[in-house]
């Protein structure tokens, strides 16, 4: 139940919405989904479940969290709060976008990566790239990347003259060999927006959307 639980949080907080929005990539989208609106203790509590339950779900093997600047550093430290709830304490740690030469320097902080399976905490995965550098800061500190998670997987193309139509999250996966888990994705909210009287009038905007932009897969 962790979708829908997701999917009803992300709309009470508003960080999802539905209309006309134009995405980084240019593409007109009948919804947008922004994490930085779950902007409270108990919003993040609630999100840190979800995701909590859909790792447990994935049974992704990993001994510490992982989260990108910026918005990944809030998720994974209230993930490590939660499954420190659950009575499971990991370490956690983090990078700057810009090394430190001073103090401690470097752009890695908190719990040491040597030797570690990491999970990368993020939001989304737009292109990919965020994730790729964080796996790359992950090898050069010892570690290895376990797998990532993300609250929502558009599965979208990256690049719709692409014969294999592949989405960031299949390309990162594929490309790395590090399994990608998200909270929920494009098909669950379709599945939602259908039993939802409220959204129901959106759905054939999402369905004409992934038709035009969904992945193979």
């Amino acid at each position: 139940m962790h979708k829908q639980r997701f999917l009803q949080l992300a709309l009470h907080a508003r960080a999802l919405r539905f209309g006309e929005f134009t995405l980084k990539s240019g593409r007109k989208s009948p919804y947008f989904f922004n994490a930085g609106r779950f902007d409270s203790g108990r919003l993040l509590t609630g999100l840190a479940a979800c995701y909590a339950d859909a790792i447990e779900a994935a049974e992704v093997e990993f001994d510490l969290l992982f989260g990108p600047a910026y918005k990944g550093i809030p998720l994974a430290t209230a993930l490590g709060v939660e499954f420190a709830r659950r009575g499971r304490d990991l370490p956690l740690a983090f990078n700057r976008k810009e090394a430190k030469d001073h103090g401690e320097g470097g752009n890695l902080i908190g719990a040491p990566l040597d030797g570690r399976r990491v999970l990368i905490v993020d939001d989304v995965i737009t292109a990919g790239t965020a994730i790729r550098e964080a796996l790359g800061l992950i090898a050069g500190a010892g570690g290895s990347g376990a797998g990532v998670v993300v609250a929502l997987d558009r599965q979208e193309v990256l690049d719709e003259a692409d014969p294999s139509r592949r989405s960031a999250a299949q390309s990162v996966a594929q490309d790395t060999g590090v399994p990608v888990i998200a909270v929920a994705n494009l098909h669950d909210l379709l599945a939602f927006a259908g039993e939802n009287a409220e959204l129901v009038d959106h759905r054939d905007q999402l369905l004409a959307y992934r038709a035009r932009y969904g992945t193979n897969g």
